[in-house]
């Protein structure tokens, strides 16, 4: 049986005969939602890669989105298992087709690549990146004009030489410099592998004089294959959450680990509130769904995703489930076979229809060929609804895909304000989708990007919460690098207007108190200073890109 919310929907839009092509809206018991469009431009866009391996390329398969040229436009990188990974430079123009290049001769051009996160690591401005593999990671510094340089030795940090499948940064209280975590997978040298034989994490902190001091081993490890960076109780403090495969630890759980400033990491106990949970974890998607000023988690798995609510305020992290009565279990296809359940990996919360609700998309795709999960496991669009519910437009809006997906981002590609949308897939060649909107005019939406900027250190304000209002309504945005499946990045923030065409916004920045509501104008890039001498102040750049 469908879930509730997108049973009604669907079965609704089968009865008017209805098409992505001609719908601009469906209703559902009285509440009217804008139904986004995306059209697949893969081949037109020349963006020509393919997420390869046998064994130990079943999981991951990340990509990372960055403006490595500082032109405006949203560049990416590519893992490619046992085909060489590649970084593919934004050829498009603001509000045009899709376009990009693959960059010869880059040192990020590697093998063994399961994925990769952006971020700016040294604070110098440009943007690096951090390259997850089944060996040694690379840590790479960007030099601007998408070049970069090997920095493992420069800024002493030790790679390792497990199969690495997750990773997520913060910025310590007082630190220049990221705390960095690795999450590690199957030790497949292990006797009695795969079964038990998970590495354990590594947490790479800053060293005397910037660089890395020696990893912190995270103990016990569960193979995991998400981790987030995330201030669960609104504290301003961020704590570690990880996502585990249950399919090859033994006894182990999801876990919380507590990570504060000059103190060892050590996980949470059953006496702080923390309870067992056991899913096939493979991403995290984090968003204030409930709108209690909290962020909310939801875990992908092999059929049993959850989505996890903070249970009786933040004093201890003890959560329930609200995934069934929210309408995003997404535990079974929408579309072809219906009688065996999905396989979830990479979900990310964005407003891709721009009417100021949170929307979910999930990137779908089975193990490899496994006969007791779906074969053709369509992605996933799960619309946020005025009741704060979510209702599935997956293929109604044009990004179902009968590929095994697995990394993925929602972007805008194009900088025109619409959210695209790319997935890597395994063993088949990665796709993108342009957003068109709303087909009927001036019903798309108005929307804001926005971004943080600090002097040094943390330039991005990773960390930062960012909360933006529009008549009647408060969207919070917590800025992190980490989550999804083996892949993110940082830069722009999209939210998305509806009707309005100006709100106000603030910032509380890391480890800081909230800044004052400055004014902001729907359709612009806005970027947000952190200055301690005159205040939060603000600039806007209108359209960046060529």
């Amino acid at each position: 049986m469908m879930r509730t919310a997108a049973g009604l929907l669907v079965l609704g839009l089968l009865l008017q005969a209805c098409s992505p092509a001609t719908e601009t809206s469906f209703d559902r018991a009285g509440l009217t939602v804008p139904l986004p469009s995306f059209a697949e431009e893969t081949r037109a866009s020349g963006l020509t890669h393919v997420f390869s391996g046998e064994r130990r390329y079943v999981v991951g398969g990340g990509l990372a989105h960055l403006d490595c040229d500082d032109d405006g436009m949203t560049d990416l990188y590519l893992a490619g298992g046992a085909s060489t990974s590649g970084l593919f430079r934004n050829r498009g123009v603001a509000g045009g087709a899709l376009k990009f290049e693959a960059e010869a001769g880059s040192p990020l051009a590697m093998d063994a690549v399961t994925g990769a996160y952006a971020l700016d690591i040294d604070g110098d401005g440009l943007q690096d990146l951090a390259v997850l593999r089944f060996g040694e990671n690379v840590l790479f510094r960007g030099l601007g004009d998408c070049r970069f340089e090997r920095a493992n030795e420069t800024w002493g940090f030790d790679g390792g030489a497990a199969w690495s499948t997750a990773f997520a940064a913060i910025w310590e209280e007082g630190e220049a410099w990221p705390t960095l975590a690795i999450g590690n997978y199957i030790d497949l040298d292990q006797p009695g592998a795969p079964w038990g034989t998970c590495f354990d994490n590594r947490l790479h902190r800053p060293g005397p004089g910037g660089g890395f001091a020696a990893p912190l081993a995270l103990s016990p490890g569960y193979c995991a294959l998400s981790m987030l960076f995330t201030d669960w109780n609104g504290d301003g403090q961020a704590d570690l959450r990880i996502s585990n495969d249950r399919q090859y630890y033994r006894g182990g759980e999801e876990q919380l680990w507590h990570v504060r400033p000059g103190a060892a990491p050590r996980p949470y106990t059953r006496a702080e509130g923390w309870a067992q949970l056991q899913v096939w974890g493979m991403g995290i998607a984090s968003h204030d769904v409930t709108g209690d000023g909290l962020p909310d988690y939801f875990l992908t798995s092999m059929a049993d995703n959850k989505l996890r609510t903070l249970d009786g305020g933040g004093e201890r992290p003890a959560y329930r489930d609200i995934a069934f009565t929210r309408g995003v279990t997404a535990h079974r296809p929408y579309e072809g076979d219906q009688s065996k359940p999905s396989t979830a990996w990479h979900a990310e919360f964005q407003d891709v229809n721009n009417d100021t609700l949170a929307d979910l998309f999930v990137a779908k795709g089975n193990i490899e060929a496994m006969e007791d999960f779906a074969l053709r496991d369509p992605n996933n669009l799960l619309l946020g609804l005025p009741d704060g519910s979510f209702a599935e437009a997956g293929g109604l809006s044009g990004l179902d895909s009968g590929a095994r997906g697995r990394g993925a981002a929602v972007v805008d590609l194009n900088a025109d304000g619409l959210l695209d949308v790319v997935v890597l897939n395994r063993k088949e060649p990665a796709q993108v989708w342009r957003g068109l909107g709303i087909d009927r005019p001036g019903d798309s939406g108005s929307w804001l990007r926005v971004r943080l900027r600090q002097a040094s250190g943390n330039r991005d304000a990773v960390g930062a919460w960012v909360e933006l209002r529009t008549a009647g309504r408060i969207q919070r945005r917590e800025v992190f690098v980490g989550g999804g499946h083996a892949g993110g990045g940082t830069g722009w923030l999209h939210f998305g207007l509806g009707n309005q065409d100006s709100a106000e916004i603030r910032v509380r920045w890391p480890q800081g108190d909230w800044g004052p509501w400055l004014a902001v104008a729907g359709g612009e890039f806005v970027e947000l200073f952190r200055d301690d001498d005159v205040g939060d102040r603000l600039t806007t750049s209108g359209k960046p890109g060529r």
